[in-house]
């Protein structure tokens, strides 16, 4: 029997606990009898990364406008459908489509996707951060139906341009996505029932899901050791501007940061979304 072969793609708006869940697999896949150190994590590495997307090219895409490259992107992604291994790749885009009308994942490299969903509240105070901004711009940005990251024309930066839209539109692009096998996951499942909602990740990738393995993997991945990780040896994927990558992992916090006009935007903005995955009630108030 052929073994499948593709791309799972680790997929969410950013800071939503996709490096927690690649960290995850990493020691899962591993089974070492200590933790992998953060900064050797090789798994998930992001879609849009410029030098992947050069090398499989072969010619440096710095001089194309960002519709090209996009148009090019799926094209990559099928390329590794020569390779026999199952592939796990982060990706903040939105689910789009290339301007050839073909989804920018490649539906034939696609094996299928986890989502990854945490409440918009505590998502604007990580991203505040994580983008060196006001939490106000957060909430902004959040709610921009156009937005993009590394959206200069043209460039060498390590990222591509990726059209991310709204927390609203991006959640809607991955979840309901036609022809897509897709498993929607909330981080705050993650943090109060670990053992099920990994397992359960386990299982929809592919990989081993016995109790015990996921439990150690689950141990090695906790925030505790990911902060005591850092506080010793850095972690290469934070932005120069921020002090804290991993800053508390728990959710709730927007109770005691966010100020009730900037709870009121952001369920403005998100209110449909936010009830559909249960974080308000029918009458729009947060649970």
């Amino acid at each position: 029997m052929n073994q499948p072969c593709g791309i799972y793609w680790l997929s969410s708006y950013p800071k939503s606990g996709n490096t927690w869940l690649r960290i995850f697999i990493a020691n899962l896949q591993d089974d070492r009898d200590k933790p992998i150190p953060i900064n050797d994590i090789a798994v998930g590495g992001i879609a849009s990364g410029r030098v992947w997307l050069d090398d499989v090219l072969g010619f440096d895409t710095a001089d194309l406008l960002a519709e090209e490259v996009e148009i090019l992107r799926p094209y990559v992604y099928r390329w590794s459908l020569q390779d026999p291994q199952i592939a796990y790749r982060k990706i903040h885009d939105a689910y789009t489509f290339t301007m050839e009308k073909q989804p920018l994942v490649s539906h034939e490299a696609t094996l299928g996707a986890i989502y990854l969903l945490r409440n918009p509240l505590d998502v604007v105070l990580s991203a505040a951060n994580h983008w060196n901004c006001a939490i106000d711009k957060a909430i902004e940005h959040m709610g921009n139906h156009n937005a993009q990251f590394s959206k200069s024309t043209t460039g060498m930066g390590d990222q591509v341009t990726q059209r991310i839209l709204s927390w609203s539109d991006h959640v809607s692009s991955w979840v309901d996505a036609k022809n897509l096998n897709c498993l929607t996951i909330r981080y705050e499942d993650m943090l109060a029932h670990p053992q099920t909602t990994f397992t359960n990740i386990a299982t929809f990738l592919q990989l081993p899901d016995d109790p015990q393995r996921v439990a150690k993997a689950i141990r090695y991945s906790s925030f505790q050791e990911l902060r005591k990780q850092e506080n010793e040896h850095g972690f290469q994927e934070a932005p120069a501007s921020m002090q804290r990558f991993f800053r508390n992992g728990s959710s709730g916090n927007w109770r005691s940061s966010l100020t009730p006009e900037q709870v009121a935007r952001l369920i403005h903005d998100h209110a449909a979304m936010m009830r559909r995955f249960g974080y308000l009630d029918e009458d729009n108030n947060p649970v």
